[in-house]
């Protein structure tokens, strides 16, 4: 009874140890299973923050490009109000430059009939031109310092231009270095659970 008692509690402890082997292999496998999916949960979320750093780039790159060409179509404008400008101005001075031709003309004229009337003549033709050089030095600095107006508008167009690629690529290699410390801890996690 004894040496069958024994057989038999031989027999429950293999068959004990057989469950507790099978068990363990079934314990292995659920965590094999965990850790491949928690590496393809990872894996998605890596090349997800890749594909967005990318639509990031490719959205700063084009909102770059929208400003300069803005800062060209600004500067493209600028030339252009120049050119009308100067084109008025010399329609002004040949129109004021016949004025001033008559008027001397007339002058003439006067002399032959009345001195004195001549010399009035001549001193109000003093006085106009005198007063057109002043309107032309006036209309010089006034289009002088609007040059220089717009001058500073473009060069600080230019500036906030520069200011913001640097900006959106500080940005970007942020984003990146950002993406590869998540991966680098994401690896050190992985390593820490295999040793464990």
């Amino acid at each position: 009874a004894n040496e069958w008692q024994k057989e038999h509690e031989s027999y429950e402890l293999k068959w004990a140890s057989e469950r507790d082997a099978e068990e363990y292999e079934k314990q292995l496998a659920r965590e094999r299973r965990e850790s491949l999916n928690l590496r393809n949960a990872e894996g998605r979320r890596i090349r997800d923050n890749e594909h967005e750093m990318k639509r990031n780039d490719m959205n700063k790159e084009h909102e770059s490009y929208e400003l300069k060409w803005a800062g060209e179509r600004d500067a493209e404008e600028y030339k252009k109000q120049l050119a009308r400008e100067r084109r008025e101005s010399l329609a002004l001075r040949n129109v004021e430059g016949v004025r001033i031709r008559d008027l001397e003309a007339q002058m003439k004229a006067n002399d032959f009939h009345n001195e004195h009337e001549s010399y009035e003549l001549k001193w109000a033709g003093e006085r106009d031109a005198d007063e057109y050089k002043k309107q032309l030095a006036r209309e010089r600095r006034e289009s002088f310092e609007l040059r220089n107006a717009e001058g500073r508008h473009a060069r600080d167009v230019e500036a906030t231009m520069k200011a913001n690629e640097w900006q959106k690529e500080h940005e970007s290699y942020e984003l990146k270095w950002a993406g590869e410390r998540d991966a680098e801890e994401y690896k050190k996690q992985l390593a820490r659970e295999r040793r464990e």
